[in-house]
């Protein structure tokens, strides 16, 4: 007969193995498994998990053929907690049970970070006095003069005796780099310390972050969260900080002059000893000739957002007068953008987005319906560089966000109240046309600073670019000497002249079949060679020297199995005329200014080798002898265009889109961040802003 519930309760005093009064349905059980079903059952019954009424079920009929464990989770009752949740207790309770529990625990995590960081912070106040007795060395405080303008020359710094560190560095060779700025951050970063006596020059005592300038012009983001204390990075690199203005460079000497203003206005100059020097001063806003450019607002530098930020919010204030008529608040709250590259797409983004999200919650909705947003771009399409289909992008999305784009158009003349341009029209006939304006913001490329040009005339015939300094492949500026001034970033850009060095990629060659190398006849296995060398000196003439034998035989003109002199050069000036120029951007200014660490350092350690075995006096080529030479290594571009953003060649794709896009966009922007403090603020500013929208006020 089947157990029942009411059998099992009676026969528990005295049951011992709880398999004894089973049916005749479980003699088919074989031993091993009635083993394992006596112990789960024991266990079950000593923790006080039994449900009796199961057991008959269990052990007679189907049930009793299921797995073991099948049997185990049927005879056991799972729990949350050292005890098992009343039978009785429904869901709701349950629910609120957990809801507490988690809650409280969440209480009391929180609880304890904000307790913990109360004691970080009370950590960080100092009573006692920080001051002591320092040394200081004579020199620093009274410099001799010297040099061709019998300036002081600072030979040693004030901080140079501040630490022990400082003290070690003091007589190493001197590296003085000139602003701070993408490029010479980048180098500070990756700069090995205490390889060298590091000095930073700069007018600006911050790192910008220049990528989301634009965004700080709305107040997306505030300006303190694009800046970062350059005194706190050249700490890493135990280096100093002159608040200061390059003036001059002394090749010969190996001088900087430099100079600052007193607090009584008064320009004092001196002179910085070096024995490398980094030009990285950047660049200024190109002109292009065009007249009334006072009437207009840059974006280089914080203080140029600052001031469009408020030039911005005094037009909508003065458009909310009483006294403003219609066509001045139609003027007022016309917005011109001139040049269409990533910096005015963004800027014109930036605006339209916080003229539609946060206007309308603080000003009169009419300056909503009479707000125009327009960009002038002199090419066919905004975004030119761009793949073409990102370029139609970013144009349809500001025809749906009715932001006009006049492309093929030049700027001709900017007035106070309006500005003038050109533009062909249907017959192909120039005509000139007019667009009033309240602001106007001047995009339109890059032009040399006064400091370059100064050191381009210096230099005379080995700078020939009118807009930047021209340097050789090691970042070496042409015309000073070897291995002591090198350029990077904006101020920059790398010579492409292979057909130059012909003479000095064959000399190798010639010398080993003793012939000149202006009369040798070079084969097609010494080709290969001569193209190797091509690629040593030159990393980014490598995409046009991939089918040797094409090149080979498209300027053997006479068909002879040999390149004369006058074949090959003709080769290489065909190759010259495909490189183009570096672009402006942070990301090759960051990849110079690391290449710089990288060789540099490889300097320090082979420097004792390299003078006990003289290498590079002959012709002064250090640099070739202890590392390659740059390769640009083009990342991609981005660009926000709108609640929407396009990538362009990042990763070897383009692609563009919405808010998803605009998350990545921001997300790659907090990666390159440059400390932990800016990214912080970074994620505060965009969660301000989603949460109380942008600040529209003046300041």
């Amino acid at each position: 007969m089947p157990l029942t519930s009411s059998t099992i309760r009676l026969a528990r005093p005295s049951l011992r193995n709880p398999l004894q009064h089973t049916s005749p349905s479980t003699a088919y059980l074989q031993p091993r498994r009635h083993i394992q079903l006596t112990r789960l059952v024991t266990r079950a019954r000593s923790q006080k998990q039994l449900q009796p009424s199961l057991l008959g079920a269990l052990l007679n009929g189907p049930a009793a053929r299921s797995p073991i464990s099948t049997l185990r989770s049927t005879l056991t009752k799972r729990s949350i907690s050292t005890k098992a949740l009343p039978t009785n207790r429904g869901a709701v309770f349950r629910f609120f049970y957990r809801f507490f529990a988690y809650s409280g625990a969440f209480i009391l995590v929180s609880g304890g970070f904000v307790l913990a960081f109360f004691a970080y912070d009370a950590s960080t106040y100092r009573e006692e006095l920080t001051f002591s007795d320092i040394p200081v060395s004579i020199s620093a405080l009274n410099p001799r003069l010297g040099g061709p303008k019998n300036l002081p020359i600072a030979e040693v710094l004030v901080d140079d005796d501040d630490s022990e560190e400082n003290r070690r560095c003091k007589d190493k060779p001197k590296l003085v780099i000139l602003g701070s700025g993408w490029g010479s951050v980048a180098l500070l970063k990756q700069l090995n310390p205490e390889d060298y006596h590091v000095t930073v020059v700069s007018p600006t005592n911050y790192f910008l972050f220049t990528p989301m300038l634009p965004s700080a012009t709305v107040g997306t983001l505030e300006l303190r969260s694009l800046v970062e204390p350059i005194r706190r990075i050249v700490g890493r690199v135990k280096g100093h900080f002159l608040k200061a203005e390059a003036e001059d460079v002394e090749f010969s000497e190996k001088l900087l002059e430099v100079s600052q203003t007193d607090n009584y206005g008064v320009k004092r100059h001196f002179y910085l000893p070096y024995d490398k020097l980094v030009i990285g001063v950047g660049s200024t806003t190109n002109p292009h000739g065009v007249k009334g450019l006072n009437h207009c607002h840059f974006l280089k530098s914080i203080e140029d957002a600052r001031l469009i930020r408020n030039q911005i919010l005094t037009n909508l204030e003065h458009a909310c007068l009483p006294t403003t008529t219609d066509d001045e608040r139609r003027r007022l709250l016309s917005f011109v953008v001139s040049g269409g590259g990533p910096t005015g797409v963004e800027f014109a983004a930036e605006l339209f987005d916080m003229l539609n999200e946060d206007l309308g919650r603080s000003f009169p909705k009419i300056l909503r319906n009479e707000i125009s947003v327009h960009v002038i771009q002199s090419r066919g399409h905004i975004l030119n560089t761009y793949d073409e289909a990102l370029s139609i992008y970013a144009e349809e999305k500001f025809a749906h966000d009715q932001v006009e784009v006049i492309t093929n158009a030049r700027v001709k003349e900017v007035q106070s109240d309006k500005i003038l341009f050109t533009q062909k029209d249907e017959s192909g006939k120039t005509v000139t046309k007019e667009l009033p304006m309240g602001f106007c913001l001047w995009s339109t490329g890059v032009a040399q600073t006064a400091f370059s040009q100064k050191l381009a005339d210096k230099l005379g015939d080995f700078q020939t670019n009118q807009h930047a300094l021209e340097t050789d492949t090691h970042l070496r500026l042409n015309g000073a000497p070897l291995s002591t001034v090198y350029a990077v970033g904006d101020c920059s850009t790398v010579q492409n002249n292979i057909a130059d060095h012909l003479v000095k990629f064959l000399r190798r060659l010639a010398v080993k079949k003793g012939h000149d190398p202006e009369h040798m006849h070079v084969s097609f296995n010494e080709w290969r060679g001569v193209a190797k060398e091509v690629r040593k000196a030159f990393p980014q003439a490598v995409d046009h020297l991939r089918r040797l034998d094409k090149l080979f035989e498209q300027y053997d003109k006479d068909k002879s199995g040999t390149l004369d002199f006058g074949e090959l050069r003709e080769l290489l000036m065909q190759i010259d005329s495909k490189l183009t120029s570096l672009p402006a951007t942070a990301q090759r200014a960051a990849q110079q200014g690391q290449y710089l660490a990288k060789k540099f350092s490889k300097m320090a350690s082979a420097a004792p080798g390299l003078a006990a075995n003289q290498i590079g006096v002959g012709d002064g080529d250090i640099d070739a002898a202890v590392y390659k030479a740059f390769e640009y290594k083009h990342l991609g571009s981005l660009a926000y265009v709108g609640n929407a953003a396009v990538f362009d060649h990042v990763g070897g794709l383009n692609f563009s889109g919405g808010l998803l896009a605009v998350y990545l966009w921001r997300s790659v922007y907090f990666a390159q961040s440059v400390s932990f403090r800016t990214r912080i603020l970074l994620a505060m500013d965009w969660s301000k802003r989603a949460l109380f929208g942008r600040d529209l006020m003046n300041f």
